[in-house]
């Protein structure tokens, strides 16, 4: 079969509830754009916050996947509160996968810091085209027309940071949807329930480095946990190097650079170290961003 259809089938392993899969996008920037990840991050700053970002995986490898995705949030000028919006769209082989998803937070502020608690809501819509197939059988009961299904979700997470450290947890898919209404066929397949637990601290070394070591633990109901340890060095508050190990699958390097007071373009290039990297030259992240300052009050530079 053709490497596509070899990707479609590995999709079903990848929907059995009994094998180590990740059934949502992976990203490597998500330290840049948090609220990839937990709700309770929108409107953390008193600014308007856009970013598109692009992910091409496993280049070279035909029908792997790609991901377009747009985050936009802000906080409101007079309320303790944040709303934002995540669109993206996933594809892999012949399956294609579209979700919105719209968030709220609301914001406490302590002697010690900010305490954000946040929820978001929406929808995936996902579509298997397998008449795009050369099959050697043309009957086979799975590989076989076009399975479309359309899955509301929600999730809730807390947000807590300081001008210098932030911790989070989050549970952005609540609802375990079945994949597909089609009886007799992957009918215990459905998808999985993550958390995430993230935390990250700034150390200035001068007045022009500074360290930023992250960690983001990764836990999908049934599998084993999976673990991302970062570090990124400021420079001149404008350029932003990094490094990255995702347990058992990629080191990842970062670079980010402010632009002006606006824009920030970011990039990261996963090498990958599982099996797969013997097919690939690795995944690479495209990312801009867009900020605008909302009010008088001062936004933090990092969180």
């Amino acid at each position: 079969m053709k490497p596509i259809a070899i990707l479609s089938l590995l999709f079903f392993i990848w929907i059995s509830p009994r094998v180590i899969a990740q059934q949502r996008p992976v990203y490597s920037q998500y330290m840049f754009e948090k609220l990839l990840l937990n709700p309770a991050y929108a409107g953390n700053q008193k600014q308007l916050s856009a970013t598109f970002l692009y992910r091409n995986q496993w280049v070279n490898l035909e029908g792997a996947p790609k991901l377009e995705t747009f985050a936009m949030h802000s906080a409101l000028k007079k309320w303790p509160v944040g709303v934002g919006l995540v669109a993206s769209h996933d594809k892999l082989g012949v399956h294609d996968d579209m979700s919105v998803y719209g968030s709220y937070s609301y914001k406490i502020k302590l002697p010690v810091g900010t305490l954000s608690m946040g929820l978001q809501g929406g929808f995936n819509y996902t579509t298997s085209d397998f008449t795009k197939l050369t099959l050697i059988d043309p009957d086979d009961p799975i590989l076989n027309g076009v399975l479309k299904k359309f899955k509301p979700n929600f999730g809730t997470g807390v947000f807590f940071n300081t001008n210098t450290t932030y911790a989070g947890f989050s549970i952005p898919y609540l609802v375990n949807n079945a994949i597909y209404d089609k009886e007799d066929i992957i009918a215990n397949a459905r998808e999985a329930r993550y958390y995430f637990l993230t935390g990250g601290h700034i150390f200035t070394l001068n007045e022009d480095l500074k360290l930023s070591p992250s960690v983001l633990f990764r836990v999908q109901e049934g599998q084993p946990a999976g673990m991302d340890v970062n570090t990124n060095l400021f420079i001149l508050d404008l350029v932003n190097v990094g490094m990255s190990y995702r347990s058992g699958d990629a080191m990842i390097f970062l670079f980010e650079i402010l632009l002006n007071s606006n824009f920030r373009l970011g990039y990261a290039y996963d090498h990958t170290l599982s099996k797969i990297g013997n097919y690939t030259d690795g995944t690479h992240e495209m990312m801009l961003n867009y900020r605008l300052k909302i009010g008088k009050d001062p936004c933090h530079a990092y969180f």
